[in-house]
């Protein structure tokens, strides 16, 4: 099973970056997808999550009407759509899968599977 997140890098506030993570090797129509991201010295934050079995989503309040997931399951790919983005978003995002989606939120323990993270800065 791999995960692969690209589209991250360096961008000034209120600037937008999509993200992507790219799957093999898993179940892709009945797993649920999260992104989530970690700063250094903070624990690992949930920001969103999607079903692919019913299209269910769960965002983060503090990303909630700026951030949007969506699920492309011919590519078993999920892309973040991040909008209007602040110096607060900046951190390395990953993104993980696991059958369950309830376990999709927090700082994600209990997901099965994880990529290795994408950059991503926002500038002030």
């Amino acid at each position: 099973v791999q995960l692969v997140e690209s589209g991250g890098g360096l961008v000034q506030a209120g600037g937008s970056l999509r993200l992507s993570c790219t799957t093999s090797g898993l179940p892709f129509d009945n797993y649920a997808i999260g992104w989530f991201r970690q700063v250094p010295g903070k624990e690992r934050e949930g920001v969103s999550c999607i079903d692919n079995r019913d299209g269910a989503t769960r965002y983060a309040d503090s990303v909630k009407g700026r951030f949007t997931i969506t699920s492309d399951n011919a590519r078993n790919t999920v892309f973040l759509q991040m909008n209007s983005l602040n110096p607060e978003d900046s951190a390395v995002y990953y993104c993980a899968g696991d059958w369950d989606f309830d376990v999709c939120s927090g700082a994600g323990r209990g997901m099965d599977y994880w990529g290795k993270g994408t950059q991503v800065t926002v500038s002030a």
